[in-house]
């Protein structure tokens, strides 16, 4: 009997525990780990949000950790290897937990058992630039990849939305075109701005400023109307090419097995503070669209895009080696 009591007592015991546990976080800084190098879409994200995740968790310190390489699988890796207690998160997107599950015959880490989702946080429409001497029309990009002529473009980085949407493109219009990777958009950006390649399939944070300032010229967007800081830039269906118009998405994941009082202490936190009119409008002068989604719908949400992006792969034959 007292074996008996013993045993029926210990669960009892365990939530006061994680309870006392969940309390005590955050006695130390937290690190958000951004899978690719500093300036791109995903990273000026990160950073807006973890200010804002100080300000609404008190006592709290988060910090951007930028670990790029692998197709984003080296940061994402180092999060699922974490210890499951709250002070190691992974800011990811449609590659680092749908594509690559795709993609990559060997991933290192399973990107639904290895996480806990938190939030879904934003999207952002995909936008075709070219340098600001380039192509003015899509059809006469198109033209330049005909007729024994070539083109390069750029990625941000093998298998991401990025180059499956330009891939697309190309297999569409019968182009001849070299794939030119880079490790994230900000370095594929600056090239594309230098002539270096002849155009870039960008997220549209990542470009907005410079289409604006005639450093670049913005060919197409995925948007499902004109925007208003671009009135000139004609969307993808407006073009009869619906098939490009790609939203990028973005994520924040924990280490499987994280005390569930964390993670829905962190969605309830980041769906507040995304549903707020000054982050929307913040977001959307930044180029993105506030799309808060809370952990358990995140979670369902995540495994639909798995599917779609390996139907998406079938399409393109993008396969990456690993």
């Amino acid at each position: 009997m007292i074996r008996r009591r013993a045993l029926l007592a210990a669960p009892a015991l365990a939530l006061p525990a994680a309870a006392a546990r969940a309390q005590a976080w955050p006695s130390r800084p937290i690190r958000i780990v951004v899978p690719y190098p500093p300036g791109g879409s995903t990273d000026v994200l990160g950073r807006t949000l973890a200010a804002a995740l100080q300000d609404a968790i008190a006592g709290s310190t988060f910090v951007v950790d930028n670990r790029p390489g692998g197709a984003a699988v080296v940061g994402t890796q180092a999060v699922a290897q974490a210890a499951p207690d709250g002070y190691t998160l992974s800011l990811g997107n449609n590659q680092t937990h749908a594509a690559n599950a795709a993609m990559l015959p060997s991933l290192p880490f399973d990107p639904v058992a290895d996480f806990a989702p938190i939030a879904r946080l934003a999207a952002v429409h995909h936008a075709i630039v070219v340098p600001a001497n380039g192509p003015r029309t899509l059809a006469e990009l198109a033209a330049r990849g005909k007729g024994g002529g070539r083109v390069t473009y750029a990625s941000s980085g093998a298998g991401s939305a990025s180059h499956v949407i330009a891939e697309t493109f190309v297999r569409r219009e019968q182009m001849e075109a070299t794939h030119v990777p880079y490790r994230g958009g900000a370095a594929a950006t600056t090239d594309t701005v230098a002539g270096t390649v002849d155009f870039f399939v960008s997220t549209w944070p990542q470009v907005v400023a410079l289409v604006r300032d005639g450093r670049l010229r913005a060919l197409g967007i995925g948007a499902p109307a004109r925007l208003p800081e671009t009135p000139d830039v004609p969307t993808f269906a407006e073009l009869n090419a619906p098939d490009l118009a790609v939203d990028a998405w973005f994520g924040l994941w924990a280490p499987a097995r994280t005390d569930a009082a964390i993670v829905t202490r962190l969605s309830e936190a980041l769906v507040g503070i995304l549903h707020t009119p000054a982050m929307r409008e913040r977001l959307t002068a930044q180029g993105f669209v506030a799309a808060p989604m809370p952990a358990p719908a995140f979670a369902a949400f995540q495994r639909e895009e798995i599917e779609r992006w390996r139907r998406m792969v079938e399409i393109t034959g993008i396969r990456l080696p690993g």
